[in-house]
Formats: structure tokens, C-alpha cells, sequence
């Protein structure tokens, strides 16, 4: 029989124990280089949503990388239900968590040492801000485009979910220093749209959905979820470069991110979207079958907090 403690527990190097006692050495290359990667599922009503598919991605991610974290796709899943069955009782019935998983090359440094590789990897939950966040679904979010630019694909590559957040952390930071409350999307060295921190974006125009190309961002694993609800909805979805005159001419704007599945924007740059309230009715329409999916009310979990 497992012991719960008063505190939660991560899995660390092969053996799950309290947060306070994962410790990672300052010479490791996640530390040094932001040389690791991550993922991150959400729960809904406790259940891990999606888990195999962002396994799948850190195990992508991982492999662009070259880090090989020593276990299996399957071992990683069993893990994080563990991880996860082992810190529920630490939330309330209508809580739910952040489930990350984190990877990284360990200590040994190939310009310095020819020592045995051990890779550093990590599972541990985070309780999702319920209350922080609430707001967003009661006002819309307000989106702030940055001078600073989204590292280009052919640097580094968005579709791998690295730890090494600077230049989305740099851009947010960016916006919030006008407006504490904004979310920074930024642009791609052309001048499209791209992504923001854990965000993608999407565009409504003449009933169809517009979101950039997956190039150029992250393709987050709910960004796929309205996609394929999109056509179960018979709605188009176009993956197409857009700009800010796309943005300021759209008829509704949403965020999508694994922890508030679907958001409306309320402006872009100051500029309101739309016409009508918010959410607008084909996004109105997406949340409404992405509640359905989850079977679960999202939107609710997050302005009972309100």
C-alpha cells in the first residue's frame, strides 16, 4: 500500500520522493546550456488528457536533441500516472494539475570529460491557476505583439519543446512591462504571426479558421485537438502565414494551450476583435464541442474561481 504524504513527490532518476529532496546538480546541461526538454499534459477532473500524445512529443523532442533519457515510451507512461496517482489526494475534487515531464543530458560534458552519460529526468505535477487564469474566459485575453522576433526554424526548430524558453520569456516579459495582464504572440522574421509562451493562435474569417503554419511553432497538442474538432465541425481550417492585417480584420481570435484548452482574445494590440461579445459564435461553437470531447466543463473549473 502506498503512503501518501503532506507534500508532493516527483520522480527523480529512478525513484519517486518529495520535491523537496530533487535536487539537480548545477553542472548539469540543463542547468549550463538549457541543454534539456520537457512536456506537459493537463488533467481533467484528475484523468491525464492526451498523455500518450505529449509523450510522444517529448520522446520527438528528445530525439532532435540527441538526449536519450534511458527509458522506454512506456516506462515514461507509467511513471507520470504514478506521479500523478501518488499527489491527487494534495487537490480538491474540482482541481486539477499540470503532469510535466523533463529531460535532460545530466552532468557529464563531452568538451570536458569522457565520462559515462546519465541523463537527468524528472516527473512532477504542478497544480493548475485556476484562479490566476480566470479572468481570461470572463474578459478575453489581451495579445501584445513584440519587437521581439520568434527564433527562426532554421536555428532552432519550434517543434521541439525545449526548456531553453529565453526568447518567448524575453518577449513576454516584453509585453508586460506595458500591460501586466497581455500575452505576447510573436512574430517570425517575416513578419507572420507565430506563437507565444505555451500559446498558439488561431483566427476566425468568414466562418472558416486560420493558424500559422506548423514551421514556424510549437504544435501544441491542443492546437491539434481544435483542428480535428474543426473538421468534425465541418469548419475549414487553413495553416497559412498571417500577419497583423489578418489579425486586425479577423472577425474572432482564440489561444489555445494545454491548460486552458481553448481562450478568447479580446484584442490584439490594443485593437478589439470582432464585433460581438465574447466568445464569438464559430469559437463559441469549437469550445462548446471541445467541452464534449472532455466531457467536462473547462471553462466553468476555471470562473467558479472568479
Amino acid at each position: 500500500m502506498v503512503q501518501h504524504a503532506n507534500e508532493r513527490v516527483a520522480y527523480h532518476n529512478g525513484e519517486i520522493k518529495p520535491e523537496s529532496r530533487v535536487l539537480v546538480s548545477f553542472r548539469d546541461r540543463g542547468f549550463k546550456y538549457g541543454e534539456a526538454v520537457f512536456d506537459t499534459a493537463r488533467t481533467v477532473r484528475h484523468k491525464p488528457f492526451r498523455l500518450e500524445e505529449h509523450i510522444d512529443r517529448l520522446f520527438r523532442s528528445m530525439r532532435y536533441l540527441q538526449i536519450d533519457s534511458g527509458l522506454s515510451r512506456e516506462e515514461m507512461l507509467s511513471i507520470s500516472h504514478e506521479v500523478l496517482e501518488r499527489n491527487l489526494h494534495l487537490i480538491a475534487p474540482d482541481e486539477d494539475y499540470w503532469l510535466f515531464q523533463r529531460v535532460s543530458p545530466g552532468v557529464v560534458d563531452p568538451f570536458l570529460s569522457d565520462g559515462e552519460a546519465r541523463p537527468t529526468v524528472i516527473v512532477e505535477c504542478t497544480p493548475l491557476p485556476l484562479k490566476a487564469r480566470a479572468p481570461l474566459y470572463r474578459d478575453g485575453v489581451r495579445v501584445q505583439i513584440p519587437a521581439t522576433r520568434r527564433t527562426p526554424p532554421d536555428a532552432v526548430s519550434p517543434r521541439a519543446k525545449t526548456q531553453n524558453y529565453i526568447n518567448l520569456q524575453i518577449a513576454d516579459r516584453e509585453v508586460r512591462a506595458q500591460d501586466p495582464q497581455a500575452w505576447a504572440i510573436l512574430l517570425d522574421h517575416d513578419g507572420n504571426l507565430a506563437e507565444g509562451l505555451g500559446s498558439n493562435i488561431f483566427f476566425v474569417r468568414d466562418g472558416g479558421l486560420f493558424t500559422p503554419r506548423a514551421r514556424f511553432v510549437l504544435p501544441g497538442i491542443s492546437r491539434e485537438t481544435v483542428i480535428e474538432l474543426a473538421g468534425e465541425e465541418g469548419i475549414a481550417v487553413h495553416e497559412t502565414d498571417l500577419d497583423l492585417f489578418d489579425a486586425f480584420t479577423s472577425d474572432e481570435c482564440f489561444l489555445t494551450s494545454t491548460s486552458l484548452c481553448m481562450v478568447p482574445v479580446a484584442s490584439v494590440n490594443g485593437r478589439r476583435i470582432g464585433e460581438g461579445g465574447l466568445p464569438g459564435p464559430v469559437t463559441a461553437r469549437l469550445m462548446e464541442a471541445y467541452r464534449r470531447l472532455l466531457d467536462f466543463d473547462f471553462v466553468a473549473q476555471y470562473t467558479d474561481k472568479l
